[in-house]
């Protein structure tokens, strides 16, 4: 069974793998093909380790590791970037490998950040997905409720994200 923990700046590699290889296996045909190859696990790498680092930072980073210390999933949320009157904060990103999906790893992700933003006084949060992302059942079945859409640009293609939201976090613990 996976184990979740707190990131830490170790983990920035583990947590870059997982966000390139998701991105390609869950958005090859939803997003531009030459986008997807041109994304790196150095800039990825990068990209975590100015955030892991970041003394400022108000985010909440977990990763699931398997029996053998892999990083196979992580999860981030911190305050909304959003001025939605709703919700206060944010679930950023979740990602797994993909072998590992459907084994409840993400539910225990999404579980365990709620109870870490509850902690830190946010009572809900939305998150986005591409309107086309497969995984948009997953956030359903989770509890989450279509709020609105908007439109974004990725790699010159225009796609469409949809908002899910919780109003209130304590759902998760039960």
């Amino acid at each position: 069974m996976a184990r979740i923990r707190p990131a830490t700046l170790e983990d920035a590699a583990g947590i870059a793998r997982v966000h390139v290889d998701s991105w390609r296996s869950t958005y090859a045909g939803i997003v531009p093909d030459d986008y997807l190859a041109g994304l790196r696990y150095e800039r990825s790498e990068a990209v975590w380790r100015r955030n892991l680092s970041d003394p400022q930072s108000r985010s909440v980073y977990l990763v699931a590791e398997d029996e053998s210390g892999s990083i196979v999933g992580f999860v981030c949320g911190g305050p909304g970037r959003d001025e939605h009157p709703d919700y206060s904060g944010e679930l950023y990103a979740i990602y797994l490998f993909q072998e590992v999906q459907g084994q409840g790893i993400g539910r225990r992700l999404m579980k365990t950040l709620a109870d870490e933003m509850l902690a830190r006084r946010y009572a809900s949060w939305l998150i986005w997905v591409l309107k086309d992302n497969p995984a948009r059942g997953f956030y359903e079945r989770m509890g989450g409720v279509y709020v609105m859409e908007k439109d974004i640009e990725i790699g010159g293609a225009n796609l469409r994200e949809v908002a899910y939201g919780w109003r209130d976090l304590t759902c998760f613990r039960y």
